[in-house]
């Protein structure tokens, strides 16, 4: 009995444990901040700038090292991906004033801000599009795709739907003129695709770049649709672009960060990465997913994110991973976890160990809940019961009421609730060079209910283990494995070492040192 309670102690202390933050930008752990459903400062249930400045705070604590704003730019549509005015912030969240006190103050805290750049379209109601539909004569008029009716035939009725876009009407007529040209939309008739087979556009977004790194002081750009800049049969230039882009904002900030969505098999994502050294990784997303859920690494998951990691490696050695569970596109992780709070930990705790930079969508630290449609898993974030002043009312949330979600102010105070664990788990892997830097080896062990790796960073070498199982599970390491004797973290709960091996509980994580 004494032996176990020295046992759980030292496991304690070792998971407790805060030593200095390792983790530098763009390596730390960055924060995808829908700003209308975060915090509002002036009560009129919209979140804004000075809300999300508020709380700073709260996600320094949280050990975040990037902020990822989603659009913030002058939109009719409550998402903001129909941009009206590149250089202009949405009056709905603050003024130009109020952005450049968020980024100041971001950057006391040692934070970085990325703003969502949408280049692949304007919005139907900027005032391009508005003078380009007025004819050819418009100076605006090649700014956008244009084709006449009979070129397009086969095209009009239909396209297929993709994993970035349900829309099968890409040509759109102008207020219901089908016999005119036809303007090109991708995505829908009210984001017209613009043309950067014209020189003026690629200049205009020069410009737009330079407005944002140069005088917004912004530390770099998640670029919204980067594979389709150019039609799909127009791969290469597509990835052409991006290296032309990258050198053109390297020129006003040598330091810029661009990481793009590329909603893709890992085949179709690598020839990206020499323009945009980082890129979403859909796959591992998915995969995490799916074997949390199966409580069986069914895919061989480490084998799999290595495959890619090497592949991508070898096309690019700037490449920065950028790992998530979900986005503000995906149904929320929770949701897909059965609402299993236990699953959601270990899936976080595998996002933690893999290499790059992991993405946190607001709310998954509180274990915030949401399915489509879109609506719903970009909910307001919950901070208090009752109705708190930062609370965002702009809509009435469907999953995520303080009936089904913990808001953050209680698991402030509960030592095991999901927060507390993102946020022990977070300054654990900031404090370590191996899980921040270090390159990643498949582990060898197998045990179908256990996800495991080797991070190797200089001298620092951690053997990881994910028990992603809803029963205890006893590990033995053997070979080069035994060498990593000492407890270095364990997530929850208590890890014991016996004659048969290390005793791993449902759902933990255990990670040795030598």
């Amino acid at each position: 009995m004494k032996k176990q309670f020295l046992l759980a102690l030292i496991v304690l202390v070792a998971g407790c444990n805060t030593p200095e933050r390792k983790a530098q930008w763009p390596y730390g752990v960055n924060y995808e901040v829908f700003v209308r459903s975060f915090a509002d400062s002036n009560g009129d249930g919209i979140g804004d700038f000075n809300g999300l400045t508020e709380q700073l705070d709260y996600l320094k604590e949280l050990g975040i090292g990037g902020i990822w704003l989603m659009p913030i730019m002058p939109s009719p549509t409550y998402h903001k991906y129909d941009v009206t005015d590149y250089k202009a912030v949405d009056p709905e969240y603050g003024t130009a004033e109020d952005f450049k006190r968020l980024v100041n103050e971001a950057h006391k805290r040692g934070i970085k801000i990325l703003v969502d750049l949408i280049l692949n379209h304007s919005g139907s109601d900027h005032p391009w599009f508005k003078s380009a539909r007025e004819g050819k004569a418009s100076p605006y008029r090649n700014y956008y795709v244009w084709a006449k009716k009979d070129s397009i035939r086969a095209q009009i009725s239909k396209k297929a739907t993709s994993l970035d876009s349900d829309n099968i009407t890409q040509w759109h007529a102008v207020d219901g003129d089908t016999l005119s040209e036809h303007y090109y939309g991708f995505f829908w008739g009210g984001m017209p695709d613009l043309n950067f087979d014209n020189e003026k556009v690629k200049a205009e977004f020069v410009e737009i770049g330079k407005y944002w790194l140069a005088e917004m002081k912004v530390d770099g750009f998640r670029l919204d649709a980067a594979k389709h800049i150019y039609p799909t049969d127009r791969a290469a230039d597509n990835h052409a672009f991006w290296v032309w882009f990258r050198e053109e904002m390297q020129k006003i900030k040598p330091d810029v960060y661009l990481v793009g969505e590329v909603w893709s098999a890992a085949a179709d994502v690598a020839p990206y990465l020499k323009g945009l050294p980082a890129l979403f990784n859909f796959d591992m997303g998915y995969a995490i997913t799916g074997v949390v859920n199966a409580g069986k690494d069914t895919v061989q998951l480490i084998h799999k994110y290595k495959e890619i990691n090497d592949f991508y490696l070898k096309t690019t050695s700037d490449y920065i991973d950028a790992t998530f569970l979900k986005n503000h596109d995906q149904n929320r992780i929770l949701s897909e976890l059965g609402n299993d709070a236990n699953k959601a930990r270990v899936a976080a705790a595998i996002l933690l160990t893999l290499p790059g930079t992991p993405y946190i969508y607001y709310g998954e630290e509180i274990g915030m809940l949401g399915k489509k449609p879109d609506e719903y898993i970009r909910e307001p974030f919950l901070w208090d019961t009752g109705q708190p002043a930062l609370q965002t009312k702009w809509e009435a949330p469907r999953y995520s009421t303080p009936d089904h979600v913990i808001p953050l102010a209680q698991q402030k105070a509960n030592p095991q609730s999901l927060y507390n664990f993102y946020k022990r788990f977070i300054a654990y892997r900031n404090s370590s060079s191996a899980l921040t830097f270090g390159s990643v080896q498949e582990s060898g062990l197998a045990i179908s209910e256990v996800v495991s790796l080797v991070r190797n960073y200089k001298n620092e070498s951690l053997f990881v283990l994910h028990n992603i199982s809803d029963v205890e599970i006893t590990v033995k390491p053997e070979g080069e494995l035994a060498a990593y004797t000492s407890i270095d973290f364990v997530s929850q709960g208590e890890a014991q070492k016996t004659a048969e091996g290390w005793i791993l509980p449902a759902y933990t994580t255990l990670i040795l040192k030598k």
